[in-house]
């Protein structure tokens, strides 16, 4: 089943794509295009004109455009991208804020500063949404499924 708001429908293309290729008139494959149907706006037209005339050169072709950065990724994928950005970040200043307020930091001192650089991604969202986060440059892969964020350029001013 597919979930418009923690899902990527460029991903779910990609995945038609791939059993389109291996089985050119596969209808299992167009169905599953067809479930994305609601979550497409009028911006989509291209994509949902492929999907309604079953046309999978159109669709890789489309594809091919968003890896490539030629056109934009699909307005639903952009802000699914943007809230779980919004969510990881909120989850990384969380779990510091959790390491840095333990015991044993030192009564007369300041505290002391977290260590965490990395964390596990919000649950919520699939797992490809934090590897197109990784493909873009706004997060790094740390390995073992943890994510971090880039460093940030030193202010100037």
């Amino acid at each position: 089943m597919f979930d418009p708001q923690h899902m990527l429908i460029s991903q779910r293309i990609a995945k038609v794509v791939a059993a389109l290729a291996a089985a050119p008139g596969d209808d299992a494959a167009w169905a599953s295009a067809a479930e994305l149907r609601p979550a497409l706006g009028a911006d989509d037209a291209a994509l949902l004109a492929a999907i309604d005339a079953r046309d999978g050169t159109a669709l890789a072709a489309q594809l091919a455009d968003w890896e490539a950065g030629r056109t934009l990724l699909p307005e639903r994928d952009r802000a699914v991208l943007h809230s779980a950005l919004k969510a990881f970040k909120k989850s990384m200043k969380l779990t510091r804020l959790d390491d840095e307020s333990r015991i044993g930091g030192g009564a007369m001192s300041s505290g002391r500063r977290s260590g965490i650089v990395g964390i596990p991604p919000p649950g919520r969202f699939d797992r490809g949404v934090f590897d197109e986060l990784v493909r873009q440059g706004r997060l790094k892969s740390g390995g073992h499924g943890i994510y971090e964020l880039p460093p940030q350029p030193p202010n100037q001013g």
